[in-house]
């Protein structure tokens, strides 16, 4: 399917095929956005970004394993490195031999992987949008706002973890009161959420991060690109909420490691700013997508 300023379809990857759009006809250098997840779909940030395509191209993808991609069952193919080929497949598919890359949560995590360790040719800038990039790090705050919760709340959380019993329904519900917290403020809950959901992949999460936002046993809970990010030698920008669990303390340090990076927080958001102020985060992007392009 293709009209003047949208295309869509699907790209040969490792693993199997992701399905991508193309949303507007703008004359600057086009954006590509990384979804957060693992395991999650690109709806909810396209829902807010779409807009920016009145001055550039934004092409948003959804991983392989996830909303509109293949659903392959091989667990073996949920690693960083080969979300990191799937994106460099995407960029020669796609013919975007210069772009900006937005990268919100995992994303940043699959940004940062990408950038410091393929070292590609033609990235005009980066924006880690409420950024992980010390799971470790972010462990320590988790546990931190944790200790802000009820009491009987952080009980559930402790003895389920310890007991093995996440997908219980009490700690699902001490989940809730966490996420509502630090991960989306809004009542009720913006339908792009509740209809991304369902093809959401639980496994990809599971294998790559863990059983919640908190508590990271899968693959990624080592990584840790915060020795390197002093390389990274482009435009960046970090933004975050004021009540993210990606904490604007994290989201700052990691800042202070990139030369010229810049900083921005939500103060009436957590983590999904971009759904929470979504004025705010458009003007943000856009403002320094645009110094960029000057560069």
């Amino acid at each position: 399917m293709e009209t003047m300023n949208k295309q869509e379809g699907y790209i040969e990857v490792p693993g199997g095929r992701v399905w991508y759009t193309r949303v507007g006809t703008g004359e600057q250098t086009p954006l590509i956005v990384l979804h957060g997840g693992p395991g999650n779909t690109h709806a909810p940030l396209k829902s807010t970004l779409h807009v920016l395509g009145d001055e550039r191209p934004v092409i948003f993808y959804d991983q392989l394993g996830s909303g509109n991609s293949d659903r392959p069952t091989d667990a073996s193919l949920w690693k960083t490195e080969r979300f990191v080929e799937e994106l460099a497949c995407i960029r020669q598919a796609l013919g975007l031999a210069q772009a900006h890359i937005l990268g919100h949560s995992w994303g940043t995590m699959l940004a940062a992987a990408y950038l410091l360790d393929t070292k590609p040719a033609g990235v005009s800038s980066v924006i880690f949008s409420s950024p992980c990039l010390s799971a470790q790090r972010w462990k320590e705050d988790a546990d931190r706002l944790i200790a802000r919760l009820p009491k009987e709340v952080q009980q559930t959380i402790a003895q389920h973890e310890e007991q093995g019993t996440t997908d219980s329904e009490e700690y699902q519900d001490a989940m809730k009161e966490y996420y509502a917290r630090y991960v989306c403020r809004l009542e009720p809950l913006p339908e792009v959420l509740a209809e991304s959901r369902p093809k959401a992949n639980k496994d990809v999460y599971m294998t790559m991060w863990g059983p919640s936002e908190f508590c990271p046993t899968g693959n990624l809970k080592t990584f840790d690109y915060t020795p390197k990010l002093h390389q990274l030698d482009i435009p960046a920008l970090f933004v975050c909420g004021r009540h993210d669990e990606a904490t604007p303390e994290s989201t700052r340090y990691y800042q202070s490691l990139v030369p010229g990076a810049e900083f921005h927080v939500l103060e009436n958001s957590s983590h999904m700013g971009y759904l929470e102020e979504t004025a705010e985060y458009v003007q943000t992007v856009r403002e320094f997508l645009r110094k960029a392009d000057k560069r």
